[in-house]
């Protein structure tokens, strides 16, 4: 069933204040929602009060007569943490009440996640975003929603209020398996220009040579028109998106492809590098950073 949402009237709770999620609950607050957030963090709730958001002291408080529930939080089970642990707010929650977990969350926790919330009436849907920070400052992300068709057009005036592109991917929890695969691509196609860049310098190419020739050939893709020139090979390796969050992104892309049981040696391959990089250079590292990585003089490959 789709509930229409009064903007003069409904209540929109936000959960995740961080370099993604307060430009997004800005966007919404900008569009004439209201807006109640929390994040742990108080330097996050205030900038959030600044945008001119409501400040919850408590996740309780934040959900307190919420008809939508948006999540942005660094894996799924913070939100499973959120909503279902010890105080989880899903008791506070009425009948009906749609939660939107924007987050990068496992596929197959979501389900589970969305079976538990729907014994009390609530409604889960997914609705993983990509774009990065610069894309959630102009509210122009695509967003990718799986579950009930309902409560996705319940929630779509709000996230048409934070993205460019919707797109509707079918069932509950296939919103992340889309998110999840979506970054494997993604960084599998850094990880190659990162290595072709350095394999040509060691040539004698131009780096920005390559990369222009990269973008009018089959080579281009993202990291190639975005990454390279601002980032790695400048080296400031400061895009804004953490090698932790990717390397996490690239575990559950591997783990879905085992979860079906379809072979994907590739992704194995990447998410393995990926979580070597990790442990070497820590969890603060940005994500082009895995440049820095392949680079290390002891790495033969």
């Amino acid at each position: 069933m789709t509930m229409t949402l009064d903007k003069a009237a409904a209540r929109i709770a936000f959960f995740g204040l961080g370099k993604m999620g307060l430009p997004m609950a800005r966007c919404l607050i900008e569009a004439g929602w209201s807006v109640t957030g929390y994040d742990p963090f108080p330097e996050a709730r205030e900038a959030f009060a600044a945008a001119g958001g409501r400040m919850a002291a408590d996740p309780g408080a934040a959900v307190e007569g919420a008809a939508v529930v948006i999540t942005m939080l660094p894996d799924g089970k913070a939100v499973r943490a959120l909503l279902m642990q010890g105080e989880g707010v899903a008791g506070r929650l009425a009948p009906g009440t749609v939660v939107v977990d924007m987050s990068s969350s496992d596929p197959v926790g979501t389900r589970d996640l969305a079976a538990d919330l729907a014994a009390d009436g609530v409604i889960l849907i997914d609705a993983p975003v990509s774009g990065g920070v610069r894309r959630a400052i102009d509210g122009s992300l695509a967003i990718m929603v799986g579950g009930d068709a309902g409560a996705i057009a319940t929630a779509r005036p709000l996230l048409d209020a934070m993205g460019g592109s919707i797109f509707a991917t079918g069932p509950i929890g296939s919103g992340h398996a889309m998110k999840a695969l979506n970054n494997y691509v993604s960084a599998a196609g850094l990880t190659a220009a990162c290595e072709a860049l350095r394999v040509g310098r060691s040539f004698g190419l131009d780096p920005m040579l390559m990369t222009d020739i990269l973008n009018a050939s089959t080579g281009r893709n993202n990291s190639t028109e975005v990454k390279l020139k601002p980032f790695v090979i400048p080296q400031s390796y400061t895009s804004g998106f953490s090698l932790a969050l990717m390397a996490k992104d690239l575990r559950t892309a591997d783990d879905l492809a085992r979860h079906q049981g379809v072979a994907a040696p590739l992704s194995g391959a990447v998410a393995g590098l990926w979580t070597e990089a990790l442990a070497e250079l820590g969890p603060s590292a940005d994500h082009t950073a895995i440049d820095a990585f392949l680079g290390k003089p002891d790495r033969k490959g």
